[in-house]
């Protein structure tokens, strides 16, 4: 099936806003989102993470401002969540550019396959090269390959999210101690719930290499990672961080600090 066109696009939307970009930035920072192509299928959401309350000049045309007092990555999603009027929502971050012929590849799946709650796309950096290990194929979402996710890369349908009230757990996530798996933690609790999610092999934005990924092998990152197979796992959990490390290409973490993880010590 070909690619609907944007004028397609705003032809099924019949005056609706079919998608919602929500990007979380900070106050310094929101200079240097760089927005899509507007029309009037799209709406736009800017949420700004202030709670020092530093000055900034915002002067994106047809773009809401919502301002939180507060810090957290995943504060800044559940106010997207909260917030959005689209159809389908896709996050966005201040570093991200978006693939206009990828957004709609992921609206058209959506679009014919009204049981899918989450879809999972791909990224590339800079020089084109995608910027982890994807799937060739396409696949359903489970708890045991959706680790990896990135929120940039995800697409939600809004209202299959709301009816079963998944949220992102603040207590994860970029600006939280455990500064990583608020995206599969968001993903575990709405398939936990019955939703359905699936990955698609199409790239759907540009980010830049750096990541919190880079702290791998840290004390700080072993910690997090942790916290975060306790809160998908429970009292499993010691048997999926074993596993994590034996399957893990990331490079070795020592005896000492493979026997903390798996333990979460």
């Amino acid at each position: 099936m070909p690619v609907p066109t944007r004028e397609q696009l705003l032809i099924m939307t019949k005056n609706e806003v079919l998608l919602t970009f929500g990007y979380s930035t900070l106050a310094h920072r929101v200079k240097n989102i760089k927005f899509p192509t507007r029309d009037e299928s799209r709406e736009f959401i800017v949420l700004v993470q202030n709670p020092n309350q530093e000055s900034y000049v915002f002067d994106a045309p047809k773009t809401q401002l919502v301002e939180l007092k507060s810090k957290g990555v995943a504060k800044s999603r559940n106010a997207a969540l909260k917030y959005a009027s689209g159809k389908y929502l896709i996050f966005g971050d201040d570093d991200i550019t978006f693939d206009e012929k990828g957004i709609s590849q992921l609206i058209e799946h959506f679009e014919a396959n009204p049981e899918c709650a989450i879809i999972l796309a791909q990224t590339a950096d800079e020089t084109g090269t995608l910027r982890k290990s994807y799937p060739n194929r396409k696949a359903q979402l489970t708890k045991y390959n959706s680790a990896k996710a990135a929120t940039y890369e995800m697409m939600i349908r809004l209202d299959a999210i709301r009816e079963k009230g998944i949220t992102f757990d603040e207590n994860f996530g970029a600006g939280a101690d455990n500064y990583l798996g608020d995206e599969y933690i968001f993903i575990a609790d709405a398939l936990n719930r019955g939703l359905k999610g699936v990955f698609l092999p199409v790239t759907v934005a540009i980010h830049p290499k750096d990541s919190s990924g880079s702290d791998w092998g840290t004390r700080r990152d072993l910690t997090a990672r942790a916290a975060v197979f306790s809160r998908v796992f429970g009292m499993a959990a010691p048997i999926f961080r074993a596993l994590f490390l034996i399957k893990s290409r990331k490079g070795r973490v020592g005896i000492l600090n493979a026997v903390r993880f798996i333990f979460g010590r």
